[in-house]
């Protein structure tokens, strides 16, 4: 299993991850990604183990909990031997303090999750949206308190805008603190946007990635096809998607060539989509989720082998959309903004 550093830390993890969020099916949205119980838990756990899958990415709302809970049950006596990524921010109950990056909110739910988590200590602990009514240095510095009391090891955030990402990197270096070494994204062929200004940011600040729904919540997995009604046990239409409408034409475009490539590489659909994310600079670590054995199995299969060149400019060129602005402004000046390779034609 290859490996990756993340951001400007010491840390280096699998290029692959494993994402609980199936893990409970505690509410009717978690339902729709996924209902595993302990046993399979374990036995899709051991299966990442032996394929060198040792970081687990979990998160309080996943299931109010439910998810964390069975994460831990299934960890004892290996807790050395994992990396444990967990997130907070959204809310965990009705009272007005029971959502946000507060230091009252964050120092609590930090406490829930080692609980749950059978743990004293979280390696990669994730804001899991930016709360624009704390102070940012109320945020950062709790978290900063968390690592200084061994609490948590390393710091991250998710969803954030460019602006709330930077705001957060310059505070930290302002006050000599610990700042996020990764972003855990939305990103896939279908959802490039974060390409217009958190991939330039991340390369310039050294803020890895880590990517969820790498397959556009099953979009991407080979089960949707042009002139064909979508799957009945999708996870969109049984309410657990996420993201903007879909750009039908565009999806079936990048299904095609994603089809096309799957033939030339004898690899699955699922598989090529992945592995495409690997090739994009930034990303480190890809999360992958599955609610069953043959699904984890094949989204293991992803790593080992690297498409070529001409096959990821091939996925570039079927996904491509226009940008909205200022990105498309910035393009015509490739001499003043310095974009990824992939955007210069």
């Amino acid at each position: 299993m290859e490996h990756r550093q993340l951001g400007g830390s010491g840390l280096k993890v699998p290029v692959l991850s494993f994402g609980t969020a199936t893990f409970g099916g505690g509410n009717e949205f978690f339902k729709a990604w996924g209902t595993t119980q302990l046993d399979e838990a374990k036995r899709l756990v051991e299966l990442c183990m032996n394929a060198g899958v040792n970081f687990f990415d979990t998160a309080n709302v996943y299931s109010k909990g439910l998810a964390e809970e069975i994460l831990g049950k299934v960890l004892e006596g290996m807790r050395h031997q994992v990396l444990l990524s967990t997130k907070a921010t959204f809310a965990m109950g009705e009272g007005p303090n029971d959502y946000g990056s507060s230091r009252s909110h964050l120092v609590q739910q930090c406490e829930d999750s080692l609980r749950r988590l059978k743990t004293d200590y979280i390696d990669i602990y994730h804001m899991h949206g930016f709360d624009g009514n704390t102070p940012v240095e109320e945020t950062l510095k709790s978290l900063e308190n968390l690592i200084e009391s061994g609490k948590v090891r390393y710091i991250a955030c998710s969803n954030f805008s460019g602006w709330h990402l930077m705001k957060s990197l310059s505070v930290s270096e302002r006050y000599g603190w610990s700042k996020y070494i990764a972003h855990q994204a939305y990103y896939s062929l279908l959802d490039r946007e974060f390409e217009w200004e958190l991939m330039p940011l991340s390369i310039d600040q050294k803020v890895s990635t880590i990517v969820w729904s790498p397959l556009s919540s099953g979009r991407l997995s080979g089960k949707y096809r042009r002139n064909q009604p979508p799957p009945k046990d999708n996870r969109v239409q049984q309410g657990g998607g996420h993201g903007p409408t879909v750009n039908e034409s565009l999806l079936y475009d990048i299904v095609d060539m994603l089809d096309a490539i799957a033939e030339e590489t004898e690899k699955t659909v699922a598989q090529v989509a992945l592995n495409w994310l690997l090739q994009r600079p930034t990303v480190a670590n890809i999360i992958i989720g599955a609610r069953n054995e043959e699904q984890l199995q094949q989204n293991l299969a992803a790593v080992g082998w690297n498409l070529t060149t001409e096959q990821v400019r091939r996925l570039d060129a079927a996904s491509e959309r226009d940008p909205i602005y200022p990105y498309w402004h910035q393009r015509q000046n490739l001499n003043l903004n310095p974009v990824p390779e992939f955007y210069k034609k």
